[in-house]
């Protein structure tokens, strides 16, 4: 299994120049950590040597948010009239965002925020630089971890890359490159997920830099049984959608194989041809017409 990472490749340019960009923040419901989350990053992006902005997508928060971001005027604030969702909200963001380069990150205090210098200096050579989940200080919840195992290792097979964290909240990556797949991304949280597996079976450079992860402030929005569910739905959608033949292949050589000992028993044992040798067939050949079909789609539109 190929390695997405090009650790030696991209980590030899931390010492390069800082690329002018912009940092989106979504938010529902962060009261309880917004202020100190804003204080710390107006602080970090203020030590960069480049050109930087904020940018807040308060997504419909019917706690005390609007009001903080109200004591934040040289910050951009958007606001949602109603909660969209996750994906909605960097959706929003992305699109008024005035730099090529985009960070996001999480209002919750979970992820390591001074680390996102040096995400942004390793995009200087990858379309996207993962913060993954991996790092010396990594407080995980168990019963998310169980899901999010098998999710991983479905989502390799898809892409047949090592992927170190699928659905990370701190990453850098290239505006024209995530615009050319925003009509597809999700709404919801599976948008990091989507984004992720959208990269790597188009053969973007995707780069994972270990950090640290710490307990939320306030409530968690994600629901493990919901948002499970809806991971998976969702990775069987994007391996249909860019890897149709990882997909449909292995069912139509399923049916093949289940012709073959048909066929086998029709010739030696019945000495007829059953109707369900035929019905084997038809479906083996249905479903591999099917994906090669798909397949030359998407390659074809990966051409446009």
């Amino acid at each position: 299994m190929p390695d997405s990472q090009q650790w030696g490749e991209v980590s030899t340019l931390v010492s390069g120049t800082f690329p002018d960009f912009s940092l989106i923040l979504p938010l529902y419901n962060e009261e309880k950590s917004l202020g100190a989350t804003l204080e710390h990053l107006q602080s970090i992006l203020k030590s960069v040597p480049c050109q930087s902005e904020i940018i807040v997508v308060n997504d419909g928060s019917t706690d005390h948010t609007g009001k903080i971001l109200q004591q934040y005027p040289t910050i951009q604030v958007i606001h949602h009239g109603i909660n969209r969702g996750y994906g909605a909200a960097l959706k929003t963001g992305i699109r008024y965002a005035k730099y090529s380069i985009i960070a996001i990150t999480d209002g919750d205090g979970t992820y390591p925020n001074e680390r996102i210098p040096d995400l942004v200096k390793l995009a200087n050579q990858a379309d996207m630089v993962v913060g993954a989940r991996i790092g010396a200080n990594v407080r995980y919840s168990r019963i998310r971890k169980i899901p999010k195992w098998f999710l991983v290792r479905f989502a390799q097979w898809v892409t047949k890359y090592r992927i170190p964290d699928l659905n990370s909240g701190m990453r850098v990556f290239r505006k024209p490159v995530v615009e050319r797949f925003l009509t597809i991304l999700p709404d919801t949280f599976s948008f990091t997920t989507t984004i992720t597996i959208a990269m790597l079976t188009n053969n973007y450079i995707v780069h994972y830099e270990p950090i640290d992860y710490y307990h939320r402030v306030g409530k968690s929005k994600i629901k493990p049984i919901r948002d499970t569910l809806g991971f998976i739905q969702l990775i069987l959608r994007m391996g249909v959608y860019f890897a149709p033949m990882r997909i449909f292949f292995p069912v139509a050589s399923l049916f093949f194989a289940g012709f073959l000992i048909s066929l086998f028993q029709d010739v030696f044992i019945r000495q007829d041809l059953t109707e369900s040798t035929l019905i084997l067939f038809v479906a083996a050949t249905q479903i591999g017409m099917f994906a090669l079909l798909a397949d030359m789609i998407d390659k074809r539109s990966n051409r446009i």
